[in-house]
């Protein structure tokens, strides 16, 4: 049975004021973003997406809601609840869109338009606007009959080469939408016909638990805590246990390092998602792995850990790989390179723009190769602290919630006020 239910979020004061950012951005940022919300007082607007945790969506709405709402706009969150056979099929969708194979049948046609339509008629017509998120939920505005509202579809992932039989059956539904949003310009399929498209890339909160300012000496201690032998290096990688974002490459990347750094050690910190069936298969798979190496070390929501201790963990490592085959944005890069971190990624999706110029020769395509850059700033401590900083000035610059916020308020004021020209934020 599908439900469609509320979400609510929680926000610190300071990620609710949206004055406590100038320090961080500067004030023309939040001048413009005052303006904007004068002119968009009382609009109601209703985000959609999948699950409430565990994903990068989630911790998205979680920050952005509070700060709407303070601005006087009446923002809502829900989220559509399918049973474990309609998330098997959207994961699917959502794999397909990033280019993997899969056999589109009658039988999975039918049961994911019955789980939108059925969501559909649950959703009140109150709001002027709806921004529904990922394709789980895509075909919702189809089957909500409404006109004088507007519909915003907001794409989290590369669907830049997508599975052609899935994004032709999608298509429809996406067209029906009177705006549709891309983290970058080459995730947008080449066929959408649509008038208004944004490019509109993800950004974190400074202020949540998960990027406040830690003592150094507290994380370490934390970490220790753990059972993590801190006399050593600490390789991290935070990731939903998702075969895009490769976590047994990067065990093999671990294992490459270890032949010539005996003592290094490897932390995978995963929250599981109630959209994501697939997750479950491959931690089962990592704890296999974990259990005849003491040096490897998994830890999950499902363990307690939470924000806070990711926090801890990204400031304590000695290095964060995000080895990514493909990617949406990937927040966690931003918010290990705030932390004044050197990260060596996969050069994929929308992690090469976070990355500082000067420092994408740590873009990689391989293990050896990621393998071969970990090494090099394990002896290099000082390319890590001038790569460390040159990433916080990048994520300050282009990566923080005020920005977010900015270009998706201008967005909603264009489709509100100014008719069908294509807006690029």
């Amino acid at each position: 049975m599908l439900s469609l239910v509320a979400v609510s979020s929680h926000s610190s004061a300071e990620s609710i004021d949206i004055d406590n950012y100038r320090q961080l951005v500067g004030d023309a940022l939040i001048d413009e973003i005052l303006h904007l919300s004068d002119g968009l007082k009382g609009l109601r607007l209703c985000n959609i997406n999948a699950t409430a945790s565990g994903g990068g969506v989630a911790e998205l709405l979680n920050r952005e809601v509070p700060i709407y709402r303070a601005l006087g706009i009446e923002a809502d969150w829900r989220i559509i609840h399918g049973d474990k056979a309609f998330f098997e099929i959207t994961k699917s969708f959502h794999n397909a869109l990033q280019g993997s194979e899969f056999q589109l049948t009658d039988g999975v046609r039918q049961d994911y338009l019955e789980h939108n339509r059925t969501c559909a008629e649950l959703l009140e017509v109150s709001y002027d606007i709806y921004v529904v998120h990922d394709p789980q939920p895509a075909a919702i505005r189809y089957f909500h009959r409404t006109r004088q509202d507007k519909w915003v579809w907001r794409c989290h992932i590369d669907s830049s080469s997508p599975n052609e039989q899935v994004w032709e059956f999608l298509r429809p539904y996406i067209e029906a939408y009177d705006a549709a949003v891309f983290t970058a310009e080459p995730f947008r399929p080449p066929d959408l016909r649509m008038d208004r498209v944004a490019f509109i890339a993800p950004a974190i909160d400074p202020f949540a638990t998960k990027n406040i300012d830690l003592p150094q000496n507290l994380c370490r201690q934390a970490i220790a805590d753990s059972g993590v032998n801190l006399r050593e290096p600490l390789l991290l990688q935070v990731s939903r246990f998702d075969p895009w974002k490769d976590p047994l490459g990067v065990i093999q990347v671990y294992r490459l390092v270890k032949k010539q750094r005996p003592g290094v050690q490897l932390a995978l910190i995963g929250a599981m998602a109630g959209d994501d069936p697939e997750g479950w298969d491959m931690l089962e798979t990592i704890n296999a792995e974990a259990t005849a190496d003491p040096d490897l070390h998994v830890f999950t929501n499902l363990t307690g850990v939470g924000n806070m201790e990711v926090n801890v963990f990204q400031r304590g490592a000695d290095l964060v790989i995000q080895k990514s085959r493909k990617e949406g944005f990937g927040l966690v890069v931003s918010e290990a390179l705030w932390k004044e971190k050197a990260v060596v990624a996969g050069a994929a999706g929308g992690i090469p723009m976070q990355f500082p110029k000067g420092y994408h020769q740590y873009l990689v395509s391989n293990a050896e190769e990621c393998a071969a850059k970990l090494l090099y700033l394990l002896d290099n401590p000082d390319e890590v602290a001038a790569f460390g900083r040159a990433g916080r000035e990048r994520v300050r610059a282009e990566f923080l919630l005020p920005r977010l916020v900015h270009d998706q308020l201008k967005l909603i004021a264009d489709l509100l006020e100014r008719g069908g020209a294509q807006t690029k934020a």
